[in-house]
């Protein structure tokens, strides 16, 4: 809302300002389209002529020329008085007298036409090519429409292609045309969802209307989330200096940037301070204060902030409740969430799918399963349709517990009720069944997700790579490692690793040095577990001393190793016949404190 205080009333903020000098400088530009102006040809432009050659750049600095002086001269009648002349709603100029010879006409339909396909092509989505219709209007001396261009910078800022969006505004601002805030305001905006808070700032300082508070509100925003918060204060001083007040948005931002950095006690104090100067907080100003509550550790605080609400003149809704209710389950306080969800419903609150998630959700982390089920089985009557999130757990919990048949039999119940298993929920089942020795049930159960519109991401497929070589079935797991590359997936070392383990196991090692070779090529840097992987296959292969040399290169690499390394080493010298001096070595390893006395134990009595 906006306030109707006087500017000295705001003083009492500058507290929170935590920087230095407050001073600072506004360059605000006000353009006025019926003063003449002189000609200045721009850095852009110069440069742009000393490029072309010949008639060509003739052809382009008369245009140039042609286009200003159109511009600078439309508003004057023969007596070189100003006229009158309006925009439409549109922004397209009107009221131009004709010349004698028909020249202004025609270059003012040509000026609709192109602003017309401009429009157009914004749209469609058709980016580039409206960037480029825009670049050749200016070529012609066409001044383009605020509003097309506000849409190609929307546009641009939503593909992250910020640059481009700059350029849209230099044009507008150098073809005469005048952006408004809302131009303004969407360009500030993609600077700060790409994280390029200075341009935005810098941006603040040049523009040639007022700023509104949702400029500012962008701004802070931007900053608070960079934990920035003294930087954000010293917006807000210029803010003020401008009297521009904030509304509830402005403080809400502030609020909960302060709760995160200096802790709920100060926000109390801003929160007072909003109060005082007439801004009402909101149900989310409140929700914020009582997250921050509960992050702190103060849950019985938080229940009484929430109890406390409607004095304030404010109502917690769901999201209030559901802040407190995920806090009780993560403090394993399961009656009081039992109690909360009670009071929600008395008091007409209605529980979101997102309430009954957090419960099922704490529920089955406690393993019980059982009243787990009695909760989804409630969230029909309340209004509640679950989603993935809500079966989840509940199939994490059977696999938990090997209970393999009751997770697929949930699985079709979640599918016969028109609820579709995300990526999620079949990893959970894969990792079950490969854990289980249940290999190619997975092996088909993935080949299945492609029909059922879900597409396997890298984990899925590490997954059931790693069971297939934990079972002996290499061979498959080398033609999924193919599918994913082709599917345009890219492996990571624990992709080899599994592999690589796989075939070591399998007295493949020729195979798996081979593709351990190959990692370097691929960018992978090898880690303790794929090179223990090859010197495991290298003395079960009775090649030890080429164990010990790859040792050598492990450790040049720069890769630690482990106990389990040197305990792959030791077993591999005495299954060659050298028990003793692998003893000793054993001993040698544990004096100097590369093997634990424990670790070495057991590998002793393995001898």
């Amino acid at each position: 809302m906006d306030l109707v205080a006087p500017h000295e009333q705001f003083c009492s903020f500058h507290h929170f300002n935590r920087g230095g000098a407050r001073t600072c400088s506004f360059k605000g530009r006000v353009l006025d389209n019926t003063v003449p102006r002189p000609f200045v040809l721009s850095a852009d432009s110069v440069s742009q002529f000393r490029k072309l050659k010949g008639s060509r750049s003739k052809k382009y600095l008369g245009n140039r020329v042609f286009a200003v002086s159109k511009f600078e001269t439309s508003g004057l009648n023969g007596n070189g008085k100003l006229q009158h002349f309006g925009r439409t709603p549109n922004r397209d100029w009107n009221g131009m007298e004709s010349s004698t010879n028909g020249v202004n006409d025609s270059r003012n339909m040509d000026e609709f036409e192109s602003n017309y396909h401009l429009r157009k092509l914004v749209r469609n989505g058709q980016l580039e090519e409206g960037f480029m219709l825009l670049e050749r209007m200016i070529y012609l001396g066409n001044i383009p429409d605020v509003i097309a261009c506000t849409g190609l910078i929307r546009g641009f800022c939503r593909a992250g292609m910020t640059k481009k969006a700059t350029r849209i505004m230099e044009i507008l601002e150098d073809s005469g045309a005048v952006p408004d805030l809302i131009t303004y305001n969407v360009l500030i905006g993609g600077y700060c969802k790409s994280g390029e808070i200075n341009k935005a700032l810098e941006l603040l300082e040049r523009m040639s209307v007022a700023p509104d508070v949702v400029t500012y509100n962008t701004i802070l925003r931007s900053l608070c989330d960079s934990g920035k918060l003294n930087q954000a204060m010293e917006v807000l001083d210029r803010q003020l200096q401008r009297e521009c007040y904030p509304d509830v948005i402005t403080y809400t931002i502030l609020i909960e940037a302060t709760c995160k950095e200096s802790g709920v006690g100060q926000a109390m104090k801003l929160l007072d301070e909003m109060r005082s100067k007439g801004c009402k907080p909101d149900v989310v100003t409140f929700n914020v204060l009582i997250n921050g509550i509960c992050k702190e550790g103060r849950l019985d605080e938080a229940i009484k902030f929430l109890n406390n609400m409607p004095s304030y003149g404010c109502q917690p809704n769901v999201i209030t409740h559901n802040i407190i209710l995920r806090t009780m389950c993560s403090t394993g306080r399961w009656m009081d969430a039992e109690k909360l969800l009670s009071d929600m419903l008395r008091k007409g609150c209605s529980p979101s799918v997102v309430t009954f998630n957090i419960l099922i959700n704490f529920l089955c982390r406690k393993g019980l399963l059982g009243r787990a089920i009695n909760i989804l089985e409630k969230m029909p009557k309340h209004g509640c349709t679950p989603n993935s999130l809500s079966y989840n757990p509940l199939l994490h919990g059977f696999c938990q517990e090997k209970k393999m048949d009751r997770a697929i039999e949930y699985l079709e119940i979640m599918v016969s009720r028109g609820c579709y298993p995300d990526i999620v929920t079949y990893n959970t089942l894969l990792t079950a069944l490969c854990k289980d020795g249940k290999v190619d049930v997975a092996v088909e159960i993935l080949n299945q997700l492609n029909s059922k519109g879900c597409s396997p991401v890298l984990i899925t497929y590490n997954t059931v790579i790693a069971g297939l070589s934990k079972t002996g079935k290499t061979e498959c797991a080398v033609e999924l490692l193919e599918e994913m590359c082709r599917k345009g997936l890219k492996p990571d070392i624990i992709t080899y690793s599994s592999l690589l383990g796989g075939l070591s196991r399998e007295g493949k090692v020729d195979e798996a040095l081979k593709i351990f070779h190959d990692l370097e090529g691929l960018g992978i840097r090898p880690n303790a577990v794929a090179y223990n992987s090859i010197m495991f296959g290298l003395c079960k292969s009775q090649q030890t001393s080429h164990a010990i040399d790859f040792l050598d290169h492990m450790i040049a690499k720069g890769c630690k190793p482990t106990e389990a390394t040197y305990t792959i080493l030791i077993e591999g010298i005495a299954n060659e016949g050298l028990a003793e001096e692998a003893l000793d070595l054993l001993n040698e390893l544990c004096s100097r404190g590369f093997m634990k006395k424990s670790s070495a134990e057991k590998v002793a009595v393995k001898m």
